[in-house]
Order: structure tokens, then sequence, then C-alpha cells
């Protein structure tokens, strides 16, 4: 009736087609269409056409069933992101991930998610791979009655992961573990990001600021390769690998369900072969600038990433170290060490070494046994 009106007052010339538009709140394009639909059909021409009608862009019912059944059966437990990146990797499937969240969400098999808290300001990335490298450990139910501890190390500038690997509890000989990984695929880098635990840093205040001078044997190997270590002083300064966190929390055990994959061994293989190259290539970003921060690492890295403990020898020429009475053997250069200051190395493989300065007197099992005599010099 309101048209009808609107075409009266524009044919009797008191409403121009523009003004006649503007009144509906359509576009003067649009009210020719009307008028013209509405002297061939009269009222009936107005009538939105597709009123009854099924969109051609819906989605068949069966597909929806069989999304529906996949996720019920075999993908139950993985978020709608990463239920999405299975259907278009293994399944051929061509819908949109908004398709799929809000499918799940319809039907009752997700939540929408809660909104967001204040706004924070993102640190900037650094411009170049190896200038700053992010290392944490993450305690979790990985596989199904088995809490273990994720250790990463992964790269400021692009977020991609050059170490992964589970360990029953996190401490000095992990991190040595995947600063080694690094060194060793990458070269050496300028910086380590890192929380308080102890096996980084000495607080002598619970909560108060770390001890730079007196270092742990992490801080002393670190200072050894010329890398500085930077303390996190709270999770939101680590909101870049606690994020990465979340989404491995997410992603990981559901791949290692489908892998049918329960002992830590095979995780570890898992982790390093199938997943971390998948999770890189989604992942990982372009770095700011071109080119690296790597430079290459020449000398003895498992000597300067393992634990030293000073030690003065027995008139025996043993070494006591950790209740292990260690055998200086006979020595060329050296009638005995009686009262010497050495040097003892603790591997993270668990075999022992003593040092007298540069050189390797001796290499032990972890039961204090010795292995070998080499005269290898360490840096």
């Amino acid at each position: 009736m309101k048209f009808e009106e609107i075409l009266d007052r524009t044919r009797s010339r008191v409403l121009s087609q523009g003004e006649a538009a503007s009144v509906l709140g359509v576009s003067e394009r649009t009210f020719r269409r009307w008028r013209d639909r509405y002297d061939a059909d009269g009222a009936e021409g107005l009538y939105d056409r597709r009123l009854g009608k099924v969109s051609a862009r819906r989605v068949p019912v069966d597909t929806v069933i069989e999304i529906l059944d996949l996720f019920d059966t075999r993908y139950f437990d993985f978020t709608a992101r990463h239920f999405w990146d299975k259907l278009v990797s293994e399944h051929d499937f061509s819908r949109s991930y908004n398709w799929v969240r809000l499918t799940l969400q319809a039907h009752g098999r997700m939540r929408q998610a809660p909104r967001r808290g204040a706004h924070r300001r993102k640190r900037p990335r650094r411009p170049l791979p190896g200038m700053m490298l992010h290392q944490d450990g993450s305690t979790h139910e990985w596989v199904p009655g088995h809490w273990w501890d994720l250790i990463v190390t992964m790269d400021d500038a692009n977020s991609e992961t050059y170490s992964a690997f589970f360990v029953e509890e996190e401490g000095t000989m992990s991190t040595f573990e995947g600063i080694s990984e690094v060194i060793s695929s990458q070269g050496l880098f300028c910086a380590l990001y890192a929380d308080r635990a102890g096996h980084y840093w000495h607080t002598p205040e619970a909560g108060g600021p770390v001890d730079k001078d007196n270092l742990t044997q992490v801080g002393r190997a670190l200072r050894q390769l010329g890398i500085e270590l930077i303390p996190a002083y709270s999770p939101e300064a680590r909101g870049r690998s606690e994020r990465m966190f979340a989404t491995l929390q997410k992603r990981l055990p559901q791949e290692l369900r489908l892998a049918g994959i329960t002992t830590m061994d095979a995780a570890n293989r898992f982790l390093r072969e199938t997943f971390l190259p998948d999770h890189n290539r989604r992942f990982a970003i372009t770095p700011e600038e071109p080119g690296s921060a790597f430079v290459p690492f020449a000398g003895a890295l498992d000597d300067i990433l393992c634990v030293h403990g000073e030690r003065t020898v027995a008139g025996d020429n043993t070494v006591r170290y950790k209740g292990l009475a260690l055998q200086i053997p006979e020595d060329r250069h050296r009638h005995h060490y009686v009262k010497a200051k050495v040097r003892v190395h603790e591997y993270p493989d668990g075999h022992l070494a003593v040092f007298h300065g540069p050189r390797r007197l001796a290499c032990y099992t972890a039961q204090g046994e010795p292995i070998e005599k080499p005269d290898k010099k360490a840096a």
C-alpha cells in the first residue's frame, strides 16, 4: 500500500524517482524495477520471488550428516579449525572453515567462544630468525593416562619450532637437549627468552628479580656460548609461546590418538618426523626481513651443554660425584692427579667425563664405569 501511494505521487509528479526511492529506502534502480513489476503483475509482482525456494548454495542434508558423523566418531576432540584442516586434507572437503564452525555450533557439538578480554598491545617480533628464541615446557595429558612435559624451542621472528620433544620432567638436561638440537641444525643464535624456572635462573626472593650474577648451569653454558638469557616476568610476557602451547594442546593429543601412539619414544618419533613439519608449514610466518641471524658453530658443543662440577682428586686418584667414585686411569702425561682440581661433566644422556683443564682424562657410564680414554679437548 505504501508503494502504491509513493508510485501515485511519482506519476503525479509530486515526487521524483530519486525522492521516491529514498522514501522507500531503496536505490533508484530498484524503485524502477518494482514499478515495472507492479505494472506487469500488480501487487503480486512485488513479492520476493526467493521466498519458498531453497537456496542453490545450501549444503545437502546428506553432507551435513556425513560431517557430523565424522566429528562424532573420529574427530570428537578436535577444535573446529583442526577438524576443518582434516576435512580439507583427507576428505576432499571444499566448504569454508566458517561453515564448519557454525554447523558444529548449530548442532550442539561446540559452544560459541566467549568474547575476548581487554585489548593488549602485541610485542613486535624480532625482524630476523635467530635473533631471539623462546623455550618453555608444558605439562599435559598428551596421551591418555600419561602426563608428560613437552619442551619446545621456537623462533620469535617466524614462529618456527626448531625443537620439540617429550620428557618426564622439565629441567636442566631437557633445556640442554633443546638448545643443542637448535644449534646443531641452525647455528648459534643471539638470545633465549625463558621463564624464571629454577634451571634457568636463581631467584633470591619468590616473585622478585633474578640474580644475573649467580648463574645456573644453563646460564653458565649460554654465557660460554655468547647467548643472552632473557627472563620473562609474567605469562603475558610469554604470550607468543603460551599461544603456541594452546594450539599444541588442542591438536597434538588428537593426532597421537589417531596414530595409535601411547609410548613416549613413539610420540617423540611422530613429533619430529610427522607432526612438526606439518605444524611449521601451517603456522610459521614470513619474517619481517630477509636473511638470518644464526651463525655457524664449530666446537665441542656437548662439553658446553652439560652440567659442570668442580672436584678435588682424592689420594687414590678417584673423584666423588653424586655417590659415585670415578677412577682416573693412568696417564702418560702425569704420574697422578692427587689433590688436583678437575671438572666433572654430566651429559644429558647420563654418561660422565672428567676433565683437567681442556683435557678429558676419562669417560664413564651413568653408573661410573670407565668406557674410554680419549684425548679430546673441550671447547
